[in-house]
């Protein structure tokens, strides 16, 4: 926060923070000061924050994970970025960042993409959002020997192997209720009050 006096400070992931990290940073949002570990006196200073996470921050508010003190702190203007599957058509620019920035990272010179393989990209549902973008991108890169580069898509299960059975769907989904209840069963924080079903 002291580095950042006078300016932005980002914090990603602010849905994993620790209890007590939580803490620390509502009392900043609310009188923006600070103590430096080993001194008694608050330091005032001017930051302005910014937080991202991919997480639910109502759903950890509601699970007693995350402050709701803080979440209304942090969500004075809330931004949502869609995943990358919901706009698809952001791909080509995308890719031509990554290209550009890996042109110079790597020493490569690579003038374009082709096209058959940007079409392709865009029947892939991306599980991985942009991150596994550039991954892909970056791959390909490494790749590279000419001027023109070529992707290919990571390996994908084909469709009949990706449809589980209703019985694994049912397994996994008792599963992520038990473990969204801790393990309890039945009462009114049960998994099966969630599921809605008999706890027997």
């Amino acid at each position: 926060f002291e580095a950042a006096e006078g300016g932005t400070l980002f914090l990603d992931e602010v849905g994993e923070l620790s209890p007590s990290s939580q803490a620390k940073l509502l009392r900043f949002l609310e009188d923006r000061t600070i103590e430096r570990v080993g001194d008694n006196k608050p330091l005032r200073l001017d930051v302005r924050v910014l937080a991202a996470t991919n997480r639910d921050l109502r759903a950890l508010v509601a699970e007693g994970r995350f402050r709701e003190d803080l979440f209304y702190r942090l969500n004075v203007f809330p931004i949502t970025v869609p995943p990358l599957r919901e706009r698809l058509e952001d791909i080509p620019l995308m890719v031509k960042a990554f290209v550009a920035e890996l042109n110079v990272s790597m020493g490569k010179d690579i003038r374009q993409v082709n096209s058959n393989d940007l079409k392709v990209l865009h029947e892939y549902p991306w599980p991985g959002n942009v991150r596994e973008l550039r991954n892909v991108v970056e791959r390909a890169m490494i790749l590279a020997s000419g001027s023109i580069l070529r992707i290919s898509l990571p390996e994908r299960r084909d469709r009949e192997a990706a449809v589980e059975s209703l019985a694994e769907a049912e397994r996994r989904h008792i599963l992520a209720a038990l473990e969204k209840t801790d393990g309890r069963i039945s009462g009114e924080k049960g998994a099966a009050r969630l599921l809605r079903i008999n706890p027997k």
